[in-house]
């Protein structure tokens, strides 16, 4: 049963407000599957959801979810289809993707007068959703930051690993400095506990309150669980493979935080 009802989609939408951008200091945190798994959970609850490659240089969402997109970012670059083309519907996952292109470095060099042109497709086209998730490329770079930006919340993700807790940290005093209205919070992923999780968060916001005199906000903590590795290995969902699994249960309670928060701004 769903917890809450579902929302028109014919909704008008503040710009980028429904846009949920995923980031993280550095690679191999497990932030591709976070950004998967949470669109899932978002689409099991009536929503309707559209992921989004953002990994210009490096995507790998379809491999991570076993999709074969016919068309992807590569050819909307190319000019050969429109962005609402590259729209491909994952039914093991109940919602839409758009892939990226690995190793295409005219995406990852994308100029950034077609970077804008990029975004204001991708804006009109997120007035069609509940929740547009994009899945970022890992680092500060400035393209990354430009789609960072176009969303209204991001989420970076982090581990408890010296080098993940210091590049997130990079990650969020750039972006508080650059757009301050913008909402950032923090999933820690991998925790051994819900309270190594919260101790790892007061460690990187120790050193946001010390330097930035800002605070951002815990959105949770996602348990290690060896189901996760074993739904990759698969390219099935977690959601699907191991529901009641850990870290499944852990991103199914943040996904009801994003939504009640949501709701509560509508």
């Amino acid at each position: 049963m769903n917890d809450e009802a579902p929302k028109s989609v014919t909704t008008a939408r503040t710009k980028g407000k429904n846009m949920i951008a995923v980031a993280s200091g550095k690679g191999g945190v497990g932030k591709t599957w976070f950004a998967i798994t949470l669109a899932h959970a978002m689409a099991r609850s009536d929503r309707k959801v559209l992921l989004f490659d953002g990994d210009l240089g490096l995507a790998n969402l379809d491999i991570q979810l076993g999709l074969m997109a016919k068309t992807d970012l590569g050819a909307v670059v190319a000019g050969r289809a429109s962005l609402a083309q590259a729209v491909s519907f994952y039914e093991e996952g109940g919602f839409d993707v758009i892939a990226g292109r690995s190793g295409s470095g005219a995406l990852a060099n994308l100029s950034s007068n077609r970077l804008q042109v990029l975004l204001d497709e991708l804006h009109a086209l997120a007035a069609s959703y509940d929740y547009v998730i994009l899945d970022l490329g890992a680092g500060v770079e400035s393209t990354v930051r430009r789609l960072a930006y176009s969303a209204g919340r991001m989420i970076v993700v982090i581990t408890d690993e010296p080098t993940s807790m210091t590049d997130g940290y990079a990650f969020i005093k750039i972006a508080h400095n650059e757009r301050p209205e913008t909402a950032i919070e923090v999933v820690t992923n991998t925790a051994r506990t819900h309270e190594d999780g919260k101790k790892t968060f007061k460690t990187l916001n120790k050193a946001c309150e010390g330097f930035l005199k800002f605070s951002p906000t815990h959105l949770g903590s996602i348990r290690r669980d060896d189901k996760v590795p074993d739904s990759i290995r698969s390219q099935r969902p977690i959601l699907n493979t191991s529901p009641d699994s850990n870290a499944a249960e852990d991103v199914k309670q943040i996904a009801r935080v994003i939504r009640r928060e949501q709701n509560a701004t509508e």
